[in-house]
């Protein structure tokens, strides 16, 4: 039996790093471009772009991601923290439970703006393998929060299933 818990766990796995590596690289061919003309379109966004937060560093888009994985803090102080979650109010702390399930660690490395939107370059450890993948944030009601179809993504490959995300 738990030989078997433990081949869903390294199947879940292994399709959650497969999926986020895919993720990673077309990520990367539709981010090369935007990177070159990410001033100018700031400059001609005007208006909406003072309604941006302030783009994070590193080390708190990894206090943030840290918070969102980690399953003691309620769901309902995540809630904030990724995009569509009103959804689902459980969507937090089921990614969480899933990802500490898979024994999933991130940790983020690298922030690139994109005006309304930040990638944040991260290391994932999976059962000891370590890859490295986009997280990717949006601005929304003057916070950072993740994306919510990389949340979903993150879900479904660990198994799991949100209303959110239908």
């Amino acid at each position: 039996m738990k030989l078997r818990k433990t081949g869903r766990i390294a199947i879940a796995a292994l399709a959650v790093v497969a999926a986020l590596g895919m993720t990673a690289c077309s990520d990367d061919k539709d981010s090369k471009p935007a990177a070159k003309t990410s001033t100018s379109a700031k400059a001609s966004a005007g208006a909406s772009a003072t309604n941006l937060p302030p783009v994070p560093s590193v080390a708190e888009l990894n206090t943030q991601l840290q918070r969102a994985l980690d399953p003691s803090i309620p769901s309902s102080e995540k809630l904030d923290g990724v995009q569509g979650a009103e959804a689902d109010p459980e969507l937090p702390n089921r990614l969480a439970e899933a990802a500490k399930g898979a024994n999933v660690t991130i940790t983020v490395t690298d922030v690139t703006s994109f005006g309304d939107s930040v990638n944040a370059k991260a290391k994932v450890l999976l059962n000891g393998q370590e890859n490295i993948i986009d997280v990717p944030f949006v601005a929304e009601n003057g916070k950072w929060k993740i994306q919510k179809a990389w949340a979903c993504t993150m879900l479904t490959n660990l198994g799991q299933q949100s209303v959110a995300c239908s």
